[in-house]
């Protein structure tokens, strides 16, 4: 039978073998395993072994079989739960099953978080895992929580069972869930000891009752031992202690009674009103008594040496001293001042001294007074152990003390060298388990590091990985368990299991027998039992007190209350000078006790009296049970019984939550959208039928009075609002600048005739001048007019013809010039007939005879005749003529006749001799014999690109030489003329001022159809938000980004509307949830205002098909006829113009080309684009409508913020109940400071009250208020700086407002307007703080605080709850608030004043200047020193500061380097440049580049404006170079010596390079990344970590008419070669010339390479290969 039942172990054992990181010997089970095995897989079990690893592993027998069935299991999941004692023990049993099975397996405990963990967490664990390894008391919260429930489990393993006992959490799990489940998972329960109290048997029952389990073990103890080998008791006797020097011992009492006299007379001095000092003037007495307890224990059980070392350890655990009260400062100088005088009594004499530190051996210490008889026999037996190093001896100590100073004591002993010593004690952790210093400690003691460890009971039971050579009890274990569980890690060969005891001590005896006994008759008993077979009998169950939620069962029991009931005031808002915490206060009536629990004052009640009890711990418990019922009914709990955050449990109906998704209205995340399609631009009026149409006319007028432009109508089908007309545009040209204009006409009237003209007439000079009229198609060029497809989209329908000037137009004022529009249908006719489309078609020409080519070359000559291809005319006639090419379809305008040259002339782009004259390229290119050929040739203007002219380039229309940042090397580039024979020329009767004014009109009309767009918008939001008065133009500025270029973006308009939406929200928070406290307020506001849920509702609205991210890309602007030559096809996968919001169109890829539109509208926009574009409608409409405009707005967005007057007249009646009349003289003095009379006191009193203050029936603090005037005070003041600082750029009015809505700013004002005296508290902390900061401020000049001084944030808090005070009081009026407001916050920041802050400021400067700043920290008790390096080109600057954190110490030295620039002449403005135009603001001309700017390194920081140096220099203008005498360059070749070759320095004077670096001291550089922009970040990364000031770059630009071969095969008509400065400190100044390049930042990277080879070649850097 043993036989059969084995075969199947020895299979798991070769599994067990298997498992991966099982380094364990084979494993086959014991008979003894075998039996418990086959008796707990049929029934609940508790296996009693003192060996638990036997136990363990029979665990893990179960757990391997039950889980079989898991994996296999295809119905509803269950897992098993592995439960220990303590956290430590979680990861080891983790670890463990981890290793050894094949299921997945979780830890769970609370530094993991799970506390704060939902039903979709717990969800996902159960779905996920096989076995959850966790402490019991996570699993009963999860279960009173309703998260899990015991029919999950399908069995549940307890280890250290025994401890199922009172309010354990093991016993709670089985009584209150565990026998009340209607599907009960199998129990296993282990332990060494079923018996942890001394006394009866009847414990055993007890246990197995609880467990639902009977207990298990073999009844032959001699078998047993057989298998299982046990470790015997041995006992070490040391003589009775002998007392101390009784004269030290007098000392030592009579200094403590002096000094508790002097702190208990310091506690008397202690203002009575202040509660927070007082409970930490206790903490402190109760340390000093703590700590003349425990030195005076050392002393007369371990002996004078353990005292002195235990003096040390008290001193060096003395309180840090903190911002506390001078009494508390004062008290804690006696304390420390106590501790050094017990230090010299012990030290007494010089003899003494000696003996203290250095320590005989043996009896001799004995025999001098230094250790006691005890800690002598310890001692005694490590000596025992000798010199083995591998020994691991745990011993056992009663108090923490005595664990510290003897492995002090020991350190001191010579005997004991080779023993590494240390010890852990009774961990502070929140969650029962180890800190992170104290897992150190055991895990070098399981790894041998350690040899002795001295350690109080915590490490009785658990820590299951070590064995154990020796378990000593210093002191006697006190219970049962303790004596047997330790017995279970000693090693049964070689090991010893030791108790001390005191010789002659009847009652250790006694109590040690007792144990022995206790043992013995625990196994007895559980034999017994096992041979009966007994009955188990059912626990029988008291009924507990509860509170059930019917909708989760979520549970509360009357002993689980109380810690419920904390964990809600923990959870309540709190500042750095109040805990918020429950109070308790005894009632009697009779002989019953009543408890009544007063809450904080921002919970959701106050107080509440509980039923009557008989003691008064349960009326506490009873009382708790009720608060839990009534939180719950109040929104307070939530339906699991968990404190409430408005986040995680309402459902807004502004928000749909499974829409958000991650990252969205986030920068990093990029999104896919559409774009909508302009609807007022859609027609349907066709060729054949007449059409009445609105018009506008476009008036164009130049600064330069001399320069014309032809006005021009632009003809819709629709009519544009006013407000999209009626506009006035600058648009600015290259030295000059043109106005533009659009007013309103009669709607003109047009016949089918004129449709199709008109129309013909759009084709032929959009597609001439922006387009191509010639295009090629399979292999041939063919007419784009003459083809049969359409470029007119109903869609995109408008014409735009232009006018006759002014001094022609007769009535009716808008007269179209059909003059000119009808000769471009000529034109078009006559090239459909006659355009040179291929060198081997017919060279007949149609039209005017005179015109005509043949054979026969005409050589007479008529100077006063010019023949065109279609016309001949006099020569008068030619000027400012609109021309097109037959030949290439290019149109011109003639600037003159050049009489000198005729088509035999020699051909002046002739570079290879190709070509003899201007007839033979003619001929030979296009296949075109002139018939004219000593005709002049005409002088003509080419055609070129539009342009955007909506960007105010640098001083638009100012002379060049005038121009900003015009220096060195700028070349003005060249208009380029054509020479073309007349006869190739197809004349027009439209003159240069219509084509000028072709140029204009793309800008023009972008700004046009961009307001309509926003006009569309408006209608809209309009349709559905009710009418507001509020201007396109406005809107479009809210939906225009900052990448337009444009002269407006949302930006200041988003900083305005981000207040008004936060102001808004908070107002309607507040007034709508009057029993919400501060936290759940800010939680409900940060939920609607945050980018992501902004993201939710603007792309609800489809916001993103409206906004403008792109500059003006006038190549992809068409008008209706003209065809695209520049496509941009749609690689997107979609049909339609608007794009679904789905994961696969969201992208984190940093080289997405954002805003650029494909051909079906999409483009890649930031993810938070639309979240600013939401607050910038905000702001936009209050600017045009108020508050009223903006709340609308809002509601149509998705957001409720509207405010009921009902609710706040119910605010007005909670705040006057608040009983004033105490502190009514107060409260008059207030008003009179603020200026304003308050109809409501109570509103005032509690604005003034902090949570600290007590008294009866105070149920109100400032939170609320401050969290309402926070808001409030945002945005009055963020609407003053908007209004009153229009000129200012969205960076600064946001700094601006930093400036003035900030803690340290209200604070500042609170001491001024000497406010703060008001406020309510019972906090000697924050008096303290706040005497200080009042004495630091006083007689301050400026209004900014130092870095290292800080408002204290009750101050500022003061200030934002009468703000919210005020705006209750005035019944929300903000005027009011503004009235009272804007003396006290006053001087309010003005660009002119603003200060940045240091830290800031040195980074902006030293970024603009090349500079790199190094930083360290370091930190001396609670004070932080910053150092701050900063290299300059010939010197090393240290700034040293220090303060409270990392950041005011930083400020503080960076406010001493920004001193020491500003002496050396460098400084920053801080602010922008104000002066006029000619003044000199010392900025870097264009083409002279610098490394620090952001287009050069990917991580370079941007430049800034804002600098003034004196180290730039001007330099002359270089002249134009020739456009066809460029050489050649030869490529650079990308190895170490090719780039040499062209070094142009003269730095080789300085001699031997040889001898300017020690080869010690290079810097190793990475290899250079050959690719573009790599060399230039490799020598940025060399400057930065050496600190050499950034390169200089100045770049030359040349222009060919012929194309330039550069090196790797790329050829280009322009060459850039870029000059390289580079200074290194203490070193001098190289300069370089790198090679020319086809763009200018190749040329960087050329000249970037060429500086690191000569760096290298100088000795200065190693470059890797």
């Amino acid at each position: 039978m043993k036989q059969r039942r084995r075969e199947p172990f020895e299979r798991m054992s070769s599994e067990l073998d298997a498992a991966p990181m099982d380094t364990e010997p084979t494993f086959i089970p014991t008979d003894y395993q075998l039996r418990v095995y086959d008796v707990a897989m049929k029934r609940n079990s508790i296996a009693v072994a003192e060996n638990g690893d036997e136990n363990h592993k029979i665990a893990l027998m179960m757990i391997r079989e039950i889980g079989k069935s898991l994996k296999n299991n295809d119905g509803d999941k269950r897992v098993i739960a592995f439960l220990v004692p303590t956290v430590h023990l979680v990861h080891e049993q983790y670890t463990e099953l981890k290793s050894k099975t094949e299921l997945d397996v979780g830890e769970y405990y609370g530094a993991l978080g799970v506390d704060d963990w939902n039903n979709e967490n717990w969800e996902k664990e159960i779905n996920e895992q096989d076995v959850m390894v966790m402490t019991p008391q996570i699993l009963l919260d999860a279960l009173r929580k309703a998260y899990l429930s015991f029919e999950v489990f399908c069995f549940v393993v307890l280890d250290e069972c025994h401890r199922a006992t009172g309010n354990h959490p093991y016993a709670k799990l089985m009584k209150d869930f565990y026998l009340n489940s209607p599907r009960r998972p199998k129990i296993f329960g282990m332990t060494a000891s079923p018996l942890i109290k001394k006394g009866s048997t009847e414990q055993l029952r007890v246990l197995e009752r609880v467990l639902d389990s009977q207990v298990y073990t073999v009844e032959d103890r001699v078998e047993l031992e057989e298998q299982i080998p046990f470790v015997e008791t041995k006992y070490k006797f040391y003589d009775p202690i002998q007392p101390p020097d009784l004269e030290m011992k007098e000392k030592l009492e009579s200094t403590w009674a002096k000094f508790d006299a002097v702190l208990l007379g310091l506690r008397k001095l202690l203002p009575s009103q202040f509660k927070d000092t007082d409970d930490k003037y206790k903490a402190l007495l109760d340390r000093f008594a703590n700590d003349h307890t425990k030195i005076m224990f050392c002393l007369d059980n371990l002996g004078v040496l353990c005292a002195y070392e235990a003096v040390k350890v008290c001193m060096e655990n003395v309180p840090k001293v903190h911002e506390e009260c001078d009494l508390y400062k004062e008290s804690l100088g006696h304390y420390e001042l106590f501790l050094q005088e017990l230090l010299s009594i012990i030290e007494g004499s010089q003899d003494n001294k000696k003996l203290l530190k250095v320590v005989t051996s043996g009896s001799d210490a004995l025999a001098a007074g230094q250790i006691s008889s005890k800690l002598q026999e310890l001692l005694e037996i490590f000596r025992s152990f000798g010199e083995d190093t591998e020994v691991l001896c745990l011993v056992f100590v009663e108090q923490i003390i005595v664990a510290e100073v003897i492995g002090r004591v020991m350190k001191k002993i010579t005997d004991f060298y080779h023993f590494n010593i240390s010890y852990i004690t009774q961990s502070n952790s929140s969650d029962g388990g180890f800190l992170p210093k104290e897992l150190e400690v055991l895990g070098s003691f399981r790894g041998g590091k350690v040899n002795l460890l001295f350690s109080t009971d915590m490490l009785e039971e658990g820590s299951h990985v070590v064995k154990y050579s020796s378990v000593i009890h210093f002191d006697l274990p006190k219970t049962v368990g303790s004596y047997i569980q330790p017995k279970r890690r000693v090693c049964p060969k070689n090991s010893q299991y030791i108790v001390m005891i005191e010789r002659r001590n009847t009652k250790q005896m006694d109590h040690m027998l007792h144990l022995t006994r206790s043992e013995s008759s625990m196994m007895h008993t559980a034999v017994k039992r096992v041979s009966n077979d007994s009955q188990l009998k059912a626990c029988s169950t008291n009924e507990v007190l509860s509170y059930v939620v019917d909708s989760t069962q979520a549970s509360v029991t009357a002993n689980s209350s109380i810690s419920l009931v904390q964990r809600y005031c923990d959870k309540l808002p709190r500042d750095n000078n109040m805990t918020p915490k429950p109070n308790f206060e005894s009632v009697m009536e009779g002989d019953q006790y009543r408890c009544k629990l007063i809450l904080p004052p921002n919970a959701a009640f106050h107080t509440t009296i509980g039923p009557a009890a008989s003691n008064f711990h349960v009326s506490k418990q009873l009382v708790c049970l009720d608060a839990c019922k009534k939180l719950h009914q109040m929104g307070a709990l939530s339906d699991h019984l968990l404190p409430l955050n408005k986040e995680s449990s309402q459902k807004d109906s502004t928000m749909n939550k499974k829409a958000l998704t991650s990252g969205a209205g986030t920068t990093r995340r990029k999104e896919l959208h559409g774009s909508i399609g302009i609807h007022i631009l859609s027609g349907t009026w066709g060729e054949l039928e007449d059409v009445t149409l609105y018009a506008y006319k476009m008036d164009f007028s130049c600064n330069i009075a001399e320069q014309k432009y032809s006005s021009f109508a632009l003809l819709l089908e629709r009519k544009l609002d006013d407000d999209v007309w009626n506009i006035e545009v600058d648009l600015y040209l290259r030295k000059k600048f043109v106005k533009a204009s659009v007013s309103s006409c009669d709607q003109i009237h047009l016949d089918a005739q004129q449709v199709v003209k008109a129309k013909c007439f759009q084709e032929l000079i959009f597609n001439g001048l922006f387009g191509k009229l010639f295009f090629k198609s399979s292999g041939l060029r063919q007419f784009l007019l003459q083809t049969e497809e359409s470029y007119w989209d109903s869609s995109n329908m408008y014409l735009l013809l232009p006018l006759e000037s002014e001094d022609m137009a007769t009535d009716p004022p808008l007269k179209i010039n059909w003059t000119g529009i009808d000769s471009c249908v000529s034109t078009v006719e006559f090239l459909k007939k006659n355009a040179r489309l291929n060198p081997q078609q017919s060279e007949t020409i149609d039209g005017n005879s005179s015109a005509r080519l043949s054979d026969t070359v005409n050589n007479k000559y008529n100077s006063d005749i010019i023949h065109l291809a279609d016309r001949s005319t006099s020569a008068d006639s030619l000027k400012e003529m609109v021309v097109v090419a037959i030949h290439t379809g290019k149109i011109y305008s003639i600037l003159d006749i050049v009489e000198n040259i005729s088509a035999e002339s020699p051909f002046e782009a002739n570079t290879d001799g190709s070509y003899s004259s201007y007839a033979d390229y003619f001929l030979k290119k296009y296949g075109i014999t002139l018939k004219h050929p000593q005709q002049p040739l005409l002088l003509l203007k080419q055609s070129h690109n539009s342009h955007n002219l909506l960007v105010d380039f640098p001083n638009a229309g100012v002379p060049l030489s005038k121009k900003r940042g015009v220096g060195k090397n700028v070349v003005e580039k060249p208009l380029y003329r054509a020479h073309i024979p007349p006869e190739l020329l197809v004349g027009t009767d439209i003159t240069t001022y219509i084509l000028k004014s072709f140029y204009l009109l793309p800008s023009i009309m972008h700004r046009l159809e961009s307001l309509m767009l926003a006009s569309q918008l408006k209608e809209e939001i309009s349709h559905h938000a009710g009418y507001c008065n509020i201007s396109s133009s406005l809107i479009l500025e809210a939906l225009t980004t900052q990448r337009c270029h444009e002269s407006f973006s949302m930006e200041r308009l988003e900083l305005l509307g981000d207040s008004v939406l936060k102001y808004a929200v908070s107002c309607h928070f507040y007034l709508k949830n009057p029993k919400d406290h501060e936290g759940q307020l800010s939680s409900s506001r940060s939920r609607i205002i945050c980018n992501s849920t902004l993201h939710k509702l603007g792309t609800d609205c489809k916001l993103q098909e409206y906004v403008q991210d792109c500059a003006f890309d006038t190549r992809r602007w068409t008008a209706p006829g003209q065809r695209s030559i520049w496509p941009s096809p749609c690689t997107h996968g979609l049909d339609t113009r608007e794009v679904p919001l789905e994961s696969r169109f969201f992208s984190e890829d940093i080289k997405l080309m954002l805003g650029k539109t494909c051909d079906r509208g999409h483009r890649w926009m930031v993810s938070k684009t639309i979240s600013d574009c939401v607050e910038a409608l905000i702001g936009a409409y209050h600017v045009a409508g108020g508050l009223t405009a903006a709340v609308r707005l809002m509601k149509w967005i998705g957001i409720e913020a509207e405010v009921e007057p009902s609710l706040i007249d119910d605010a007005i009646k909670a705040a006057s109940l608040h009983c004033y009349a105490p502190k009514a003289k107060d409260i008059d003095i207030l008003e009179s400071k603020l200026g304003y009379n308050f109809s409501t006191k109570g509103l005032l009193l509690e604005a003034i009250t902090h949570e600290s203050e007590p008294g009866e029936g105070v149920g109100y603090c400032y939170q609320r208020l401050e969290f309402l005037g926070d808001a409030v005070l945002d945005i009055l003041i963020t609407c003053h700086l908007y209004e009153n600082h229009r000129d200012v750029d969205p960076g600064e009015l946001t700094d601006l407002r930093s400036a003035s809505v900030n803690n340290d700013n209200f604070a500042l004002a609170s001491v001024r307007r000497n406010l703060h005296p008001h406020l309510q508290h019972s906090s000697l902390y924050l008096e303290h703080q706040i005497s200080a900061f009042v004495k630091s401020v006083s007689g301050m000049s400026t209004t900014t605080l130092a870095p290292d001084t800080q408002g204290p944030k009750v101050l500022g808090d003061l200030v934002e709850s009468i703000a919210g005070a005020v705006l209750i009081d005035s019944k929300i009026n903000l005027d009011v608030v503004w009235k009272v407001f804007k003396p006290i916050l006053s001087p309010i920041v003005t660009p002119d004043k603003l200060d940045l802050p240091p830290s800031r400021e040195l980074t902006e400067l030293c970024d603009s200047l090349g500079y790199f700043i190094k930083e360290r920290f370091t930190k001396e008790g609670d004070v932080v020193h910053a150092e701050l390096k900063l290299q300059l080109k010939d010197v090393l600057l240290d700034g040293q500061g220090s303060g409270p954190n990392n950041k005011a110490a930083k400020g503080m030295a960076a406010l001493q380097l920004l001193e020491e620039l500003k002496a050396r002449g460098i400084k920053s403005s801080k602010r922008r440049i104000l002066e006029s135009d000619d003044a000199d603001h010392s900025l870097p001309d264009d083409n002279t580049c610098s490394l620090r700017q952001s287009e050069t390194f990917g991580s370079a920081p941007k430049r800034h404006k804002s600098i003034k140096s004196e180290q730039e220099g001007d330099g002359d203008v270089s002249k134009e170079c020739s456009k066809t005498e460029i050489p050649v360059v030869p490529p650079i070749e990308m190895k170490k010596e090719g780039p040499r070759t062209s070094i142009k320095s003269e730095q080789d004077r300085d001699g031997d390079v040889s001898k300017e670096c020690s080869k010690t001291d290079i810097p190793v550089v990475p290899p250079i990344e050959m690719k573009k922009g790599g060399p230039r970040t490799s020598l940025y990364s060399l400057c930065k970590r050496l600190q050499w000031p950034l390169p200089a770059f100045d770049t030359k630009e040349q222009k060919s008419r012929t194309p330039i071969q550069f090196g790797g095969g790329t050829t280009g008509f322009c060459s850039f070669e870029s000059q390289i400065s580079l200074s290194i400190p203490d070193f001098g100044q190289i300069e370089l010339t790198g090679e020319a390049r086809a763009d200018k930042k190749s040329s960087f990277d050329s000249a970037a390479l060429l500086m690191l080879y000569e760096l290298e070649r100088r000795g200065k850097i190693l470059i890797r290969k």
